[in-house]
């Protein structure tokens, strides 16, 4: 398949993360659920990796108690390139691994939270295209607004770092599979929680890319991310 001219020899299979449980939201169901314009967050992504040319496979997974309920809202929403509905883990990392293990070694996965209901046509063709270049893994991401400031565990400050330098890192972040394996592989030996995919990629030493994203691609993680979602149209 071709993506901004550059063919994707490659299978492109996309690994949705809705596994949560929503406490920070306040709700007594799994924010994945909530829904916007009688939608659920986590189907807003979907449609959107329905529709691009060079996605080949979904793989979802989902709290094992779920797994019924998601595959139902697949089929009101017309969601077909579902592969599989996988139950997760212990962590998200855990939950990214399971559905990982159905996924051949020679394709390219992107992996997206399932409560990233903005996801781009853009942004999943040119993650891939980097990775079907040079196999170097890509993530969206977009320079942080605030000064950060590094503390201490007292909350006196340590340092400030240049903004210039610091990224927030969203999704989709895209791999080649056999590599992404091979990081959580590794993390599993030495025990280590990322605090995403990608940085376990980073501790296998690999190089990660960063391809510059938008502000507006959040993650609704509390109660203000509601307000964003009001003030936002959705174009489908």
């Amino acid at each position: 398949m071709y993506c901004c001219n550059i063919k994707i020899k490659k299978r492109v299979s996309l690994i949705l993360a809705v596994a949560g449980i929503g406490k920070r939201m306040g709700l007594n169901y799994p924010k994945q659920f909530l829904k916007i314009n009688n939608k659920p967050l986590f189907i807003f992504p979907l449609e959107i990796a329905e529709k691009n040319d060079i996605i080949d496979e979904i793989i979802i997974v989902t709290n094992k108690e779920n797994i019924g309920l998601v595959e139902n809202y697949c089929k009101q929403f017309k969601i077909t390139k579902i592969k599989k509905i996988v139950a997760g883990g212990k962590e998200r990392q855990h939950s990214v691994q399971n559905a990982l293990q159905l996924i051949d070694d020679n394709n390219i996965v992107l992996v997206q939270d399932g409560v990233r209901p903005f996801l781009k046509d853009s942004y999943i063709n040119e993650c891939c295209k980097s990775v079907a270049l040079d196999g170097v893994s890509s993530v969206i991401g977009v320079y942080v607004k605030d000064t950060i400031k590094i503390i201490n565990t007292d909350c006196s400050v340590v340092s400030t770092p240049k903004r210039e330098n610091l990224i927030a890192v969203q999704t989709p972040q895209a791999f080649l599979a056999k590599t992404l394996k091979k990081a959580f592989a590794l993390a599993e030996k030495e025990n280590f929680i990322g605090t995403d995919d990608a940085s376990l990629v980073e501790n296998l030493g690999e190089k990660v890319r960063i391809i510059l994203g938008d502000y507006d691609n959040i993650k609704i993680t509390t109660q203000e991310d509601l307000t964003f979602l009001e003030k936002i149209q959705f174009n489908y």
